[in-house]
Formats: C-alpha cells, sequence, structure tokens
C-alpha cells in the first residue's frame, strides 16, 4: 500500500525534472522578462567531459536582437554544490543578437545550470538554463 504513494511521487519527479530540461533551440526566459535566450551547441547530444562551443541567441521581450550586450556566463550543479569546470566566456559578436560562447564542459551526469547575466541598454537581468546531462 505504500509503494503506490511512492512509485507516483516517483513518477512525478522524473517528469518535472525531464520538464525543465533544456535542449538546444528552447526559449528561456530571464528572470524579469526582459530577454528571451536561446542557444544553439556544436554538440549534439552535449556529452560529458567534451569542452565545445555555444551560439547564445538573445532577444528582448519585444522580439528584438539585442545588438551590444556585456554577458556573463557562470554555472554548475546546485545539486552538488559545484561550478562549472571551466570558465566560459563570450569571444565574439556575431550580429543580429548572436554571441560566441567558448570553452563549455560538463564533466558529470546530472542536472547543470548555466546562468547567463545580460546587461544591455542600461538593464540587467539574468536567465537560468537548466541541463538534464
Amino acid at each position: 500500500m505504500c509503494a503506490k504513494p511512492f512509485l507516483f511521487a516517483t513518477v512525478v519527479l522524473i517528469f518535472c525534472a525531464h520538464a525543465i530540461a533544456a535542449d538546444a533551440g528552447d526559449d528561456w526566459v530571464s528572470g524579469d522578462g526582459l530577454f528571451v535566450v536561446s542557444f544553439e551547441t556544436e554538440l549534439d547530444p552535449i556529452g560529458i567531459n567534451r569542452i565545445h562551443n555555444w551560439v547564445l541567441s538573445i532577444r528582448t521581450a519585444n522580439d528584438e536582437p539585442v545588438q551590444s550586450a556585456e554577458l556573463t556566463v557562470v554555472g554548475g550543479m546546485p545539486l552538488h554544490n559545484h561550478g562549472l569546470p571551466t570558465r566560459p566566456r563570450v569571444t565574439e559578436n556575431l550580429g543580429d543578437g548572436r554571441y560566441r560562447l567558448e570553452g563549455m564542459r560538463f564533466h558529470m551526469n546530472g542536472q547543470w545550470e548555466v546562468s547567463v547575466t545580460i546587461t544591455a541598454d542600461g538593464n540587467s537581468d539574468t536567465v537560468i538554463i537548466v541541463l538534464d546531462l
């Protein structure tokens, strides 16, 4: 009798964890709703212990490309209380709201968060991309 609630809770947790995980091309809205971010990755699927690059696409809430943003990217595994093993950095503004991010690497399976802080036109906001690897 006790197994049924446990099974239900497990199914709900698996569904919810999977539902929040990002895929390349998904849109992520910043905390205050100022920006919408998506990413493309050169690895599909993203592999463990492989350094790779992303292209971040950043748009305003009105769907306009953010042309001259300053971006800070950090990340980690909150459940394991550690950060990324690398220090990703934006190396190029590709135009049309697209920015090349180099040095992404995830060194273990599990849930990761990538936090992108965007500063543009006097506004600053952060988006958190959740990955389930």
